[in-house]
């Protein structure tokens, strides 16, 4: 069953909203990994949180509304889980981010503390775990006031 939207990030999430840019859900989701590290205003729009963006202070923030009609939304899910494989093998290709400290680490905090508010809390637990695998796998170059911040946006 179709779900009327929300509100902006809903739309997005649920393919028949665009960005602020533009862009559907799908062609960010088609960018290239050097796109990906690039481009900085697509993180909020995937894995949105119900707080301003220090970095993207004019991209919208997750409401209540939003927050509830995304967790019921199969499309809007299917999003999410995409978004989150997507970003998972680009976390698998690209070494850019597996140092001391690096923009990625705050995406990465972003995308554990969004999954754990709009999906199941496995969701959130399973990328954390990929990520820190990934972190030990390469010799733990990550520091650790990043590590907590992963821990706490698990609710680890």
């Amino acid at each position: 069953m179709a779900h009327s939207t929300t509100g902006p990030l809903h739309a997005f999430l649920a393919g028949t909203g665009r960005d602020g840019r533009g862009r559907l859900a799908s062609d960010v989701l088609a960018l290239s990994d050097e796109r990906l590290e690039e481009v900085h205003d697509y993180i909020q729009w995937l894995f949105p949180l119900p707080t301003r963006s220090a970095a993207q202070p004019g991209a919208p923030v997750l409401t209540q509304p939003e927050i509830d009609a995304i967790r019921t939304d199969e499309a809007a899910q299917r999003t999410l889980a995409r978004a989150t494989d997507r970003m998972l093998q680009f976390y698998r290709d690209t070494p850019w981010w597996l140092t001391g400290y690096d923009h990625n680490h705050l995406r990465i905090t972003r995308i554990i503390h969004s999954l754990r508010i709009l999906t199941e809390p496995d969701e959130a637990r399973c990328f954390h775990e990929a990520i820190l695998a990934l972190n030990k796998a390469a010799g733990s170059p990550v520091n650790a006031r990043s590590r907590a911040f992963w821990s706490d946006a698990a609710g680890a």
